[in-house]
């Protein structure tokens, strides 16, 4: 049985006896550019203490062999000590120091040691990645985030190449015994957690600069920095926009958390089939090389390129100098780095809709998260590994950011940076729990933060706000705000407190909907009378949480709604016109109103939305109403007038303009299932067709053959031609998803193969088959409905985590239909068949069932609005 998924019980009671001190890891990856080399020597060098001198404890490794153990001198039998993931560590003394020999393996699952051959010119990149314990597959240590210690790395690896880690470099020397070696020698660091130590090695681009600062202490800081990516992609890096909001960024948190930066330099890597947007590494973060824009990018990609830097920066204090003591806190470090991530958008940026964008996108997030079954406090109960692995979810990245901008809003933003300074100045280079946050914040705001955590950070379930309005002759009586708040885990009513602004809108001259009054006001139980508005003019749209202050769904009155399905696009503030469409979607998803009509206003109003993110938003949620909220008999007719939109704004967009490139990429989306408007998309990509300021690049380009693909009009050939004049990494992945896309059971039954059975396919590549794989009509997938529940446990025992999670997650028979199945949502077969493997194995591992769970509910909620809708 497989002992790697560690208990936090078992990481209180090894904490409780040790103290990390020390690394000292000697990586060997001379031979990495070798296909055929599986893996690397692996060396560590750990001082410890233990407080019961001969008590017994557990390093973690995961390699394919431990060749030696040797603890205070004594080399221990191999035998008797390694058992699968752990070394046991017997008769501790009060000073302990222990060197383990293994030989680690490389990756092609983006954890570990993730090692990459580039399409474009064949060389050979590494990058480490580790979070939540992901370092033991690179060398052995004590994972757990609270057995922090200094860090001293060397690698050896092939001259020519570039290498960084976490300290600075302090020495480079070739080898005399391999002159084509060098070993690279890093300085110790401070004290940090395992999960964000960090290796960087390959013939990667580098580029340098450096950012000088003054803190209002005096203190100087000199900052050396540095990016990376793959060489082949150095054309489109833009290194100075990136080393400009990189400084900007500096000067900005320096300033705020009024606490130097304490992590020596500041390298930035972008790194190929990479499993998340970045990761906080000191000294050496890393992101997803999609932020490297080889194709046209809308403003609002550039944009959520600079909140992720941002965000990552911010972690440099929140997670790294600061660290959860575990994962049920892991909120301590998201949910701030994302509200700071926004913050540092809206402070050092020249774009003024980050917060507009926060409530489009990350709040519509935590929204779906906080409405399934799985739903969690934003401090949760994290009982091992395998939960926190799936925990880096929408509620401890954006509900949680959600909430702090709800309580800046309750204690103010002076009290509470006050507050975070503190936290840095009592627990630097330390492990911190709930409790520690409060009192830091409650010191500062002088409030007890007590009845406020507990309403907010220790339920579940989100609140929904609806306006309970009396009205005589166009005058405003009496107007309630009800708050339904059940907490989907304990079945109770949790009302919280909203501080919030309610805003009046009407038509000025000009006929723009405007704010012509606010009232400000705070909500708290079930029902809230406003008293402020009593007495006012009916407005046109009364908006509840006005400005996105609090973080609830709001239903818009009748008459309010009425008025936006009317008047949207005249709506002149971008936030509140970001909200209504909020209103609109979530009353759709939550089977309130039916999905076309949600499509309707998209196709009504999308081609008047100003804001690039807003926009690419409602646009793919109109494509998710289609596909998943209406009934297939409605479904051709509204796809075609929804498609038939997208090519007439296409052809009216500016000529090369982001709405220009978000109705391209739209018209390209829905030919995936509508035959329409394949004849444009032929045209685009020979040629024959051209539309003004268009740009038909590689990324569009793979979009097209997308759509033709899975519409029988692109036979590998064809698909292969293209990928020789894309051979990128970028390319291998779409034209992996272009030929599963295609119509054809033998096609259907390889890719299924291939992801299912087979384990040849990286991270990436497997993401992008499974995509191509469900790009069909339903009857074409309908036979793997079987197969896929009794896949399930063989996959999650043999393969990592990170693989078979995309494996469950992406090829859940999600496109199911209502129509013809003669029953209702509940009694759907798939819906049945997944009740069925869940009663059955009710002793599944806990995260395996959390994805069966969630994407059940997500198929429910489908099939009700596909019965709202018929």
């Amino acid at each position: 049985m497989s002992n790697q998924n560690l208990r936090r019980d078992e990481a209180a009671a090894r904490s409780a006896l040790i103290t990390t001190h020390s690394y000292d890891v000697s990586l060997d990856i001379r031979q990495a550019a070798d296909p055929e080399a599986a893996g690397y020597t692996s060396r560590s060098i750990i001082n410890f203490t233990a407080r019961e001198p001969g008590a017994s404890t557990f390093l973690d490794f995961i390699g394919s062999t431990v060749h030696s153990v040797i603890l205070n001198g004594t080399s221990l039998p191999l035998a008797d000590v390694v058992d699968g993931s752990r070394i046991r560590l017997d008769k501790l003394q009060a000073q302990n120091q222990v060197t383990v020999t293994g030989t680690a393996l490389y990756s092609t699952s983006g954890e570990g040691m993730h090692r990459f051959f580039d399409p474009a010119d064949g060389q050979c990149y590494l990058y480490t990645q580790y979070e939540p314990a992901d370092a033991r597959r690179v060398f052995a240590n004590f994972e757990q985030p609270d057995l922090k210690a200094e860090f001293a790395f060397h690698v050896m690896a092939p001259s020519q190449w570039q290498v960084s880690s976490n300290g600075i470099e302090i020495f480079r020397t070739p080898l005399t015994s391999d002159p084509a070696t060098s070993r690279w020698d890093f300085a110790p660091t401070k004290p940090m957690s395992t999960y964000i130590t960090s290796v960087l090695a390959g013939p990667y681009f580098k580029a340098e600069n450096a950012w000088h600062g003054t803190l209002t202490d005096g203190t100087v800081l000199d900052v050396p920095l540095a990016l990376y990516c793959r060489a082949s992609m150095a054309p489109s890096f833009d290194a100075a926009e990136l080393f400009r909001l990189t400084r900007n960024g500096l000067d900005f948190f320096n300033r705020l958390f009024d606490y130097p930066y304490p992590w020596g330099k500041y390298d930035q890597a972008f790194v190929p089939e990479y499993n998340l947007g970045a990761m906080e590494n000191p000294g050496l973060v890393t992101f997803t090389e999609s932020y490297v824009f080889t194709s046209r990018a809308a403003d609002s990609q550039y944009q959520a390129r600079a909140n992720t830097l941002l965000h990552e920066m911010a972690h440099m204090w929140f997670g790294d100098l600061v660290t959860m003591r575990w994962w049920n806190d892991l909120w301590l470090k998201e949910s701030f780095a994302d509200y700071m991530g926004t913050l540092g958008v809206d402070r050092t940026t020249d774009w003024d809709t980050a917060w507009v964008n926060f409530a489009n996108n990350r709040k519509a997030w935590a929204y779906v998260q906080d409405q399934l079954p799985t739903t969690h406090p934003i401090v949760a109960d994290i009982p091992d590994l395998e939960a926190a692995k799936q925990n880096f979810d929408g509620i401890t990245y954006a509900k949680g950011a959600s909430v702090l901008k709800q309580l800046v809003a309750y204690v103010g933003f002076e009290a509470f940076i006050a507050g975070a300074r503190r936290y840095f100045r009592d627990h630097a280079y330390g492990n911190t729990t709930l409790e520690d946050l409060l009192d830091a914040l409650g010191a500062a705001s002088g409030r007890d933060l007590g009845p406020w955590a507990r309403q907010w950070l220790q339920t579940s379930g989100i609140s929904t706000l609806t306006s309970d309005i009396e009205e005589h002759d166009g005058v405003l009586g009496t107007v309630a705000l009800i708050q339904h708040a059940e907490d989907p885990i304990t079945g109770r009513q949790e009302p919280r407190p909203h501080r919030l602004r309610i805003g009046l809108y009407n038509p000025d001259a000009a006929g723009n909907l405007v704010r012509t009054d606010c009232v400000e006001t705070d909500v708290d139980g079930g029902r809230t009378v406003v008293g402020q508005l009593a007495g006012k003019a009916r407005p046109a749209l009364l908006l509840v949480n006005d400005d996105d202050l609090s973080y609830a769904k709001v239903r818009l009155d009748p008459h309010s709604e009425a008025t936006v399905r009317s008047s949207l696009g005249t709506i002149s503030d971008p936030m509140a016109r970001a909200l209504c469409w909020t209103a609109l979607w979530d009353s759709a998803r939550d089977a309130v109103t039916a999905g076309d009509r949600y499509v309707e206003a998209v196709q009504r109003f999308g081609a008047a939305e100003p804001g690039i993110g807003v926009l690419l938003n409602v646009l793919g949620n109109a494509g998710t109403a289609i596909e998943r909220y209406l009934p297939a008999g409605r479904r051709d007719v509204v796809r075609s007038g929804f498609l038939a939109t997208a090519a007439t704004e296409l052809g009216r967009a500016a000529a090369g303009s982001d709405h220009q490139l978000a109705w391209a990429r739209t018209v390209a989306a829905t030919s995936r299932f509508d035959a329409g408007r394949l004849e444009l998309l032929d045209g685009l990509l020979d040629g024959s067709t051209v539309i003004e300021g268009l740009s038909v690049d590689a990324e569009l380009r793979w979009n097209l053959w997308h759509a033709l693909a899975a519409n029988g009009q692109a036979d590998q050939t064809r698909l292969d031609a293209e990928l020789a004049r894309d051979n990128t990494a970028s390319g291998k992945s779409g034209h992996a998803t272009a030929l599963a896309a295609r119509p054809d059971p033998k096609v259907k039954a390889a890719a299924w193969d291939a992801a299912v059975h087979g384990t040849s396919l990286s991270n990436q590549l497997l993401s992008a088959t499974i995509a191509g794989f469900n790009t069909a009509p339903a009857a074409l997938l309908s036979g793997y409905v079987e197969p896929y529940f009794e896949c399930l446990e063989r996959v999650w025992t043999d393969r990592s985590i990170e693989i078979a999670s995309r494996i469950v997650r992406g090829l859940y028979p999600a496109g199911q239909d209502l129509d013809g199945t003669g029953g209702t949502p509940g009694t759907h077969p798939v819906i049945v068949r997944s009740d069925k493997w869940l009663a059955e194995h009710p002793d599944a591992p806990r995260a395996l069932r959390r994805i069966i769970v969630e994407q059940r509910s997500h198929l429910l909620r489908a099939l009700t609005a596909q019965a709202l809708s018929a």
